[in-house]
């Protein structure tokens, strides 16, 4: 593995792997929940505080364990193997299956961008994981300047919205132009929040990535919290300011409920046109994160495969220092999912799995501050344990929520794990088999 990566790295990988196409829609959904300012303003500020400080802990434990991987490496370390090689699977899972579904979005954005293309979408969704899958095949330098250059546009293009909303005059009447009959959800204020703030930690999710990339950082102890905290806090400063564009055009009538609320909002400031641009950003949007996974997802893979859990051979990395056969197979996983034309159940495991894995993660925290207090921490997470603990039981409330609404998928989501248990049992027993 190659050190030549740093903090503007870290920020880009975060930053493009957190804001996707959530933010453009999203803020709809928690108005409709709510349906008072304050209290929308309220819960995107309290789920960014919740990616602060998941960010904060996370940090702690990449700094003390800085090998490529993520979530698999804090586990197996403080669980053992069996458990690391769950983790692994459900982690290489739920980014897998994101992955596909990312494609899939890029696709149907490109169709309506150019309705020549319509109705290409596996063509379209698999040309995009190939061609980006060779971009990072070329090395880590070429995939890491994508990555940075994507993620720098996503940004402006989000701002440069903001910055529109509050200086383009929307012509009184316009906004008549738009549905009148937007469904608010008539729920109680306690549930409302609950639903809101589903939607709004699953928006922040992404936060985590920088932690996949600490052994090709060349100073993680010092630029793996710049690049976390910075994420993190970037992330809540251009959701707030999204949400302030959106409610200052749009205004609460119109925002609440509204499916597409920063199309609706941009046709509000630049006409017919506006509706392309929010396509080009959701275009761009999309080939950030895509990129973004591309890029980690092969960590998992080959850090599982130097610690004997899976073929060795997984472990070759070539000249530009990509994991080349981890991204094969990365790249694979996610084209054949985009193939299939449906994986709606697979979706819905991931949206359970994806909190269950880095909770995994804060317990690793917990576990391993008792059993290795001597191991060196340059980064300790802010206000532990209370801060840990705070995001733990929170995380588990997700979880159970998750669980309760969906228990179909639940049970498969039990099932998978079960299964990757059993095949660790077989894993583990082998390997200590060969090393007697």
């Amino acid at each position: 593995m190659l050190r030549i990566l740093g903090v503007g790295f870290g920020l880009a990988v975060g930053i493009g792997n957190t804001i996707g196409t959530g933010i453009l829609r999203t803020p709809g959904e928690v108005a409709g929940y709510l349906g008072n300012g304050w209290l929308i303003f309220a819960v995107w500020l309290l789920g960014g505080i919740y990616a602060l400080l998941c960010s904060s802990s996370a940090t702690e434990l990449g700094c003390m364990l800085p090998r490529a991987g993520g979530w698999y490496v804090y586990s197996r370390r403080a669980f053992g193997a069996k458990a690391g090689f769950v983790v692994g699977c459900c982690d290489f899972t739920v980014q897998s299956v994101a992955n596909a579904y990312l494609a899939v979005a890029f696709a149907e954005f490109v169709g309506e961008l150019l309705p020549m293309l319509a109705g290409h979408v596996r063509l379209l969704g698999t040309l995009a994981l190939a061609s980006l899958a060779i971009l990072n095949w070329i090395g880590l330098k070429t995939g890491s300047r994508a990555q940075e250059i994507t993620s720098l546009v996503k940004a402006l293009g989000l701002i440069a919205l903001v910055i529109a909303a509050f200086t383009i005059s929307v012509k009184a009447g316009t906004a008549s132009l738009l549905p009148s009959d937007l469904f608010v959800h008539p729920h109680s204020i306690f549930l409302g929040l609950m639903l809101a703030l589903q939607g709004v930690v699953v928006t922040y999710d992404g936060w985590y990535a920088p932690i996949y990339f600490v052994e090709e950082d060349k100073d993680p102890a010092k630029n793996l919290p710049r690049s976390m905290i910075g994420t993190a806090l970037s992330c809540i400063a251009i959701f707030l300011l999204v949400n302030a564009a959106l409610f200052h055009v749009l205004r609460m009538d119109h925002l609440a409920g509204s499916p597409m609320p920063a199309v609706d909002a941009a046709m509000l400031l630049f006409g017919s046109s506006g509706r392309k641009l929010i396509l080009l950003i959701s275009v761009v949007a999309v080939i950030s994160s895509i990129n973004a996974a591309l890029m980690y997802i092969p960590r998992i893979l080959f850090s599982m495969s130097r610690d004997g859990l899976l073929p060795r051979s997984i472990t070759s990395v070539n000249r530009g220092g990509t994991p080349s056969l981890a991204l094969f197979l990365c790249a694979s996983v996610s084209i054949a999912l985009v193939l299939s034309g449906s994986f709606d159940a697979l979706i819905a495991i991931g949206s359970i799995l994806f909190v269950a894995v880095y909770l995994s993660g804060f317990a690793s925290l917990l576990i391993l501050r008792k059993s290795e207090p001597d191991l060196v921490r340059p980064y300790k997470a802010w206000w532990y344990p209370w801060s840990t603990l705070l995001i733990l039981l929170a995380s588990a409330a997700f979880l159970l929520g998750s669980v309760i609404g969906d228990l179909k998928h639940s049970l498969f989501t039990a099932i998978l794990i079960l299964l990757s248990y059993v095949a660790s049992i077989l894993i583990v027993r082998e390997k200590n088999h060969e090393q007697a």
